[in-house]
């Protein structure tokens, strides 16, 4: 009477609320899925290739004016250049798109207005002349 497969330690260990969960039996890192060991691995090598790219620019015995750091050009360009797949909207920044958008063509809006209104009452008044009448 087989009743399947032994269940793993993360899996049979109880969680304490006195005692935290070590990190040996953290399902995120003991029980990890094919998928992010795979994206994981992909990672590292990367990571491997660029670092093995930079030594060899490192330690070549006539070397480049400036030597380029893959990894760090990489980030930079993520950083700075790449931001659209990385951006999450949020209220805050939904707010601050609206606001530097919209913010000064209102103010200018509002200013133009204040300033015409102000001429057409002198105007109605009699206080200042028209200085390009065509009648």
């Amino acid at each position: 009477m087989a009743s399947g497969p032994p269940l793993s330690a993360a899996k049979l260990y109880g969680a304490n609320r006195y005692v935290s969960l070590p990190a040996e039996l953290n399902p995120d890192t003991y029980d990890t899925s094919p998928e992010k060991r795979r994206a994981e691995a992909e990672r590292l090598a990367i990571r491997a290739r660029l670092k093995r790219q930079y030594q060899l620019q490192l330690n070549n015995p006539s070397p480049p004016a400036i030597i380029e750091n893959p990894a760090l050009v990489r980030w930079a360009y993520a950083k700075s250049q790449n931001v659209y797949p990385t951006f999450r909207p949020t209220p805050k920044t939904s707010f601050l798109g609206a606001a530097y958008a919209l913010g000064p063509l209102l103010f200018w809006f509002f200013v133009l207005k204040a300033d015409r209104d102000r001429k057409e009452k002198r105007f109605q008044e009699g206080k200042y002349k028209r200085p390009f009448s065509v009648f």
